[in-house]
């Protein structure tokens, strides 16, 4: 499962509330070509995960990618451009077995 610290939880709610403020719009995390994930503007599906932060639906995340973000922490880290979101996975999790 997708793991979203508070500091990333509210910069979506940041960046979310730049681009759109129709509270059915969230920002979804996609999967691109060469697994590269991103995120852009979309509705709820049926079974997405959603998470909440501060009452505001901040970020969508299709059931299909859950087994791909097994073990994901998606944070921020301060750049000399502004905070970014960061993704890490934890070593050792690996789920070939």
């Amino acid at each position: 499962m997708l793991v979203v610290t508070e500091s990333a939880k509210q910069l979506l709610k940041n960046t979310l509330q730049l681009h759109s403020d129709d509270p059915e719009i969230s920002l979804r995390l996609s999967m691109g070509p060469g697994g590269q994930l991103g995120l852009k503007l979309g509705n709820e599906l049926e079974n997405d995960h959603v998470v909440e932060h501060e009452g505001t639906r901040v970020l969508l995340v299709a059931s299909e990618l859950n087994p791909v973000l097994d073990g994901v922490t998606l944070d921020v880290q301060d750049t000399a451009d502004g905070p970014e979101l960061v993704v890490s996975k934890e070593k050792g999790n690996d789920s070939n077995d």
